[in-house]
């Protein structure tokens, strides 16, 4: 992959991002946006691309303002990441006892994942997509979900469980595109910057 080009940017902190943007061979910086993730969209794909182009566009704007003329050109890659079930959005958990309601919503059944993604490139140019993935759960009963929980790792993400960890256990299927429940979706990410020729 050519990325040198640009001076590329990830707008966030999640290493488990960071890990799916090494995976496809990206080299790039890590500059977590500072905006605060405050909004009243109640549509999962309207929010997430409202929150990842806010991230985007809130890092961009801070590194534009330190750039030298002779530096690579920037390109910021923002992306947020909702559970959505019977109508309701779930974030990250803000404590323990939010953690085992959504896990109770979510086992034995399906719900939707979504993320968002923005990239913002050449000074004025970007583009933005979401991409959906179905997920199912096995029952989980309440004891299982406390000692999940308990592990501290559904804490800081949205819907309270790690696919990738210790609740792979509790997957029964999922349709669509398994990194993008992990947090981005890297496969469509790469297509679309290699269709507009920037990597």
């Amino acid at each position: 992959m050519k990325d040198n080009a640009y001076r590329i940017v990830l707008a966030s902190a999640s290493p488990r991002r960071q890990e799916l943007l090494k995976q496809i061979g990206l080299s790039f910086e890590v500059c977590p946006s500072r905006t605060e993730e405050k909004t009243t969209e109640k549509d999962p794909r309207a929010l997430v691309l409202l929150l990842s182009e806010q991230k985007a566009r809130e890092v961009s704007d801070r590194l534009r303002k330190d750039r030298h003329e002779d530096s690579l050109p920037l390109l910021v890659i923002g992306a947020d990441t909702v559970v959505a079930c019977d109508g309701m959005i779930l974030g990250k958990p803000k404590d323990a006892e939010q953690a085992e309601k959504m896990l109770c919503l979510l086992q034995g059944r399906s719900h939707q994942v979504y993320t968002g993604v923005t990239v913002l490139y050449d000074e004025n140019q970007s583009f933005s997509f979401c991409e959906t993935t179905k997920v199912t759960f096995y029952p989980m009963d309440r004891e299982e979900i406390k000692a999940y929980v308990a592990t501290g790792e559904p804490m800081d993400k949205a819907g309270a469980y790690g696919i990738q960890g210790k609740c792979a256990a509790f997957i029964r299927s999922i349709e669509g595109d398994y990194h993008n429940v992990v947090g981005l979706p890297v496969g469509r990410l790469y297509q679309q910057l290699h269709q507009r020729r920037i990597l």
